[in-house]
C-alpha cells in the first residue's frame, strides 16, 4: 500500500484516457477473436506470397504491401491497448498477462511474415530498382527502399524466426521484469512508503534538506535492488552483443544508427560537438551555485529552484492546458486544433497513481485509431513543458498517420523529437514574451536552460555511459555494480566538470533509466532533436508566418523519405557535420543571457 501524501490537487486527478476505440476491457472477448482472425489473414498472406516476392509485378507488390499494412494496423490496435493498460498499472496481473500474451502472439506472427522482407532484400538490385521506379509503388517507395539497407545484416529465415521466438523469453521478458521491478519499488521517505516518481519530485524542492533526504531515499531504494538491476543490465548487454555479432554490426550502436537513418559520421559529429561544449554546463551551474548562496553544488542541488519569486510556481491542469494551447494557437491554428482533441476526446492519461509507470510518453498507435499521451502531472513548471512536449509528439503522429498511413507513421528517433521539442520552445517563448519582471524572467530562463541541458548534454553523457557499458561488457565479461557505477560517474563528471560535486551515492543512478534497456542507443536522439529544433526555431524567427505551413508539411511527411530530404524543404542540411554548432551556439546564448540578467537582478551575488 502506497502512502499518497495530501498535496495540492491539480485537476489532473481524473484525466484518464478512453481506450474504447480499441477494446472495452482487458477481458473483452473481441481481443481473442481478432487474434484468431489476424492469424488466418497472416497464414493466407504467407500462402500467397512466400517464395514469390522477388518475382512479383508492381500490381502484385502493391496488393501485398496494402495487405501487410492492414494486418499491422490490426495487430497494432491489440499491442497498443495492452501496453497502454499496462503503463497505468504495472502491478495488475491481468494487464501483465495480456502484455505477455500479445508479446508471444506478435512473435509467432512475425515468424510467419519475416520471409517478406528477407525475400525483398534478396531480390536482384535491377529488379528492385525497376519496381521502386514504378509510379504505382510511389506511396510505398521509401519504405521498400529503406528496408533494403538491412540487407547486409539479415540472417536466414530460420535464424530470424529463432531470434524472434527466443526474444519472448529473453530481451522482452527481461525488459518487462525491469519495468515491474522498478515500478514496484517503494522508497522510505519521512515515514512514508512512496513511489520513485513521488520521491524524485522532492529533488525540485526549495529546501536543501528535503532534496538531500530525497536523494538518499532514491539511492537506498536502488541499492536494495542492486543485485537484480545489475544482473538485468548485464544480461541485456550480453544479449545485444550476441545479436550484433551474429548480424555483423561493427559496433554496439550501429543498429541504432541504421534504424535512425543517421550515418555514423553524423552521429559521431554530434557527440564530438556536444562533448566539446560541456563548458556551457559548467558555466550555468557555477552561476546557479552563486545564486543559491552555496559553497558547493551537489548532485541533489541540480534541480533546486532559485530563491526568487515564481521560481517554484504551481499550475493546475486547466492552466497548463490553456498555456500550451495558447502557444500552439499562436503558431498554427491547425496544430492547436489537433491538440485540443487530446483534451476533449480523452486521449490523455495524467494523474500520478500507485504502480503507474513514471515519466511521460506519446503512443503513436495506428492510423485507424489516434495517438495517446501519457504524463504524470504534478503541477510543476516542468510538467507544463512535458505536456507541450508529448502533445507535440501527438500532433506529429496525427499528421503523419493521416497523410502517410502506417508505413510512414513511425519516424526515425532522431526526427521523432522534432515536433515535441518545438512545442516546448513555443510555450517557453510565449511565456517569456508575456513576462516583464526581470526576476521572473531569470527563473524562467534557468528552467529552460536546465531542460535544454537535460535534452542535449545529459543525453549525450548517457550515450557515453552506454558506450562504456557495452564496450566493457564485451571486453571484460560480466560487470559488477561498482564497475557500472564507475562508468556512470565518469560520464557524468565529464559533463559537469568542477561545477557540481557528485557524491558516491549518485553512482547508482544509472540503474533506473529505462531507455538503456528498452531501446539501447536511443538517448542521443534527444540531443539530435533538440539541436535540430534550435536551428528550426531560428529559421522560424527569420521567416515568420511563411515557415508555419512548411513545418506542418515536414511533420505530415512522417517517414515518407530520408530525413535529410524532408528537412531540406525548410532549409536544414543534416549532411553538414558542423550543423550541430548552430544549436550549441543558441544554448550558449541562453546561458550568456542568463548570466547578464543575473548580474542585473543580483549584482551582489554574481561575480
Amino acid at each position: 500500500m502506497v502512502d499518497m501524501p495530501l498535496e495540492k490537487t491539480t485537476g489532473a486527478e481524473n484525466v484518464i484516457w478512453d481506450l474504447s476505440i480499441f477494446y472495452k476491457s482487458v477481458d473483452d472477448p473481441a481481443i481473442e477473436q481478432d487474434m484468431q482472425t489476424i492469424t488466418k489473414e497472416v497464414d493466407a498472406f504467407a500462402a500467397t506470397y512466400k517464395g514469390r516476392v522477388a518475382s512479383l509485378t508492381a500490381d502484385e507488390l502493391l496488393t501485398a504491401i496494402k495487405t501487410l499494412e492492414s494486418i499491422y494496423d490490426k495487430t497494432g490496435r491489440i499491442e497498443n491497448f495492452a501496453s497502454l493498460l499496462y503503463a497505468t498499472d504495472t502491478a495488475d496481473p491481468k494487464y501483465g498477462a495480456l502484455v505477455q500474451k500479445v508479446t508471444e502472439y506478435d512473435s509467432a506472427l512475425g515468424q510467419k511474415i519475416v520471409f517478406f522482407d528477407l525475400e525483398w532484400n534478396n531480390a536482384d538490385d535491377a529488379v528492385a530498382k525497376k519496381l521502386l521506379d514504378d509510379p504505382k509503388i510511389a506511396h510505398y517507395r521509401h519504405m521498400l527502399e529503406a528496408t533494403r539497407r538491412y540487407k547486409p545484416y539479415q540472417l536466414s529465415e530460420i535464424e530470424e524466426q529463432l531470434l524472434s521466438e527466443k526474444s519472448v523469453t529473453g530481451r522482452s521478458a527481461w525488459t518487462r521484469f525491469f519495468t515491474q521491478l522498478t515500478g514496484a519499488i517503494r522508497l522510505d521517505y519521512e515515514g512514508q512508503k512512496l513511489t520513485m516518481t513521488q520521491v524524485l519530485t522532492h529533488l525540485y524542492s526549495p529546501d536543501r534538506e528535503t532534496r538531500r533526504k530525497a536523494a538518499e531515499s532514491v539511492t537506498a531504494g536502488l541499492k536494495d535492488k542492486s543485485m537484480e538491476l545489475t544482473y538485468i543490465f548485464n544480461v541485456l548487454a550480453a544479449d545485444k552483443a550476441s545479436d550484433d555479432k551474429k548480424r555483423g554490426y561493427p559496433s554496439w550502436v550501429s543498429s541504432r544508427n541504421l534504424s535512425n537513418k543517421a550515418p555514423d559520421e553524423v552521429v559521431n559529429a554530434l557527440i564530438q560537438s556536444v562533448t566539446g561544449n560541456y563548458g556551457i554546463v559548467a558555466q550555468h551551474y557555477k552561476l546557479k551555485r552563486q545564486l543559491l548562496g552555496l559553497d558547493e553544488l551537489t548532485d541533489y542541488d541540480r534541480y533546486a529552484p532559485l530563491p526568487i519569486k515564481e521560481s517554484d510556481a504551481f499550475y493546475t491542469w486547466d492552466e497548463a492546458k490553456e498555456i500550451v494551447l495558447t502557444a500552439f494557437r499562436g503558431f498554427s491554428p491547425r496544430i492547436a486544433e489537433i491538440s485540443q482533441r487530446f483534451f476533449d476526446e480523452n486521449w490523455i492519461h495524467a494523474p500520478v497513481l500507485p504502480n503507474k509507470r513514471g515519466g511521460a510518453f506519446c503512443a503513436l498507435a495506428v492510423p485507424s485509431a489516434h495517438p495517446f499521451v501519457f504524463v504524470n502531472f504534478e503541477g510543476k513548471a516542468r510538467d507544463v513543458q512535458t505536456l507541450a512536449h508529448e502533445l507535440g509528439h501527438g500532433v506529429h503522429a496525427y499528421l503523419a498517420g493521416e497523410a502517410q498511413g502506417l508505413f510512414g507513421l513511425h519516424t526515425p528517433l532522431t526526427t521523432a523529437e522534432m515536433a515535441s521539442t518545438f512545442g516546448e520552445m513555443l510555450v517557453f517563448t510565449d511565456l517569456m514574451n508575456k513576462e516583464s519582471d526581470p526576476e521572473v524572467r531569470l527563473a524562467m530562463l534557468g528552467h529552460k536552460i536546465e531542460d535544454t541541458f537535460a535534452t542535449v548534454f545529459r543525453q549525450i553523457s548517457m550515450n557515453r555511459f552506454e558506450d562504456g557499458l557495452h564496450t566493457a561488457r564485451r571486453t571484460e565479461g560480466e560487470l559488477t555494480t561498482d564497475r557500472i557505477n564507475e562508468l556512470w560517474m565518469n560520464s557524468q563528471k565529464a559533463m559537469f566538470g568542477d561545477s557540481v560535486n557528485l557524491s558516491e551515492n549518485y553512482g547508482r543512478w544509472w540503474s533506473y533509466v529505462p531507455h538503456f534497456l528498452h531501446t539501447p542507443g536511443y538517448v542521443y536522439a534527444y540531443s539530435f532533436g533538440e539541436l535540430l529544433v534550435l536551428a528550426l526555431f531560428n529559421i522560424y524567427r527569420e521567416r515568420g508566418a511563411a515557415f508555419v505551413p512548411q513545418f506542418v508539411e515536414v511533420l505530415a511527411a512522417g517517414d515518407s523519405d530520408w530525413p535529410e530530404k524532408i528537412l531540406s524543404k525548410v532549409g536544414v542540411d543534416l549532411t553538414d557535420l558542423n550543423f550541430w554548432n548552430e544549436g550549441l551556439a543558441a544554448i550558449q546564448d541562453l546561458v550568456n543571457q542568463e548570466t547578464e540578467l543575473a548580474k542585473q537582478v543580483y549584482p551582489n551575488k554574481v561575480k
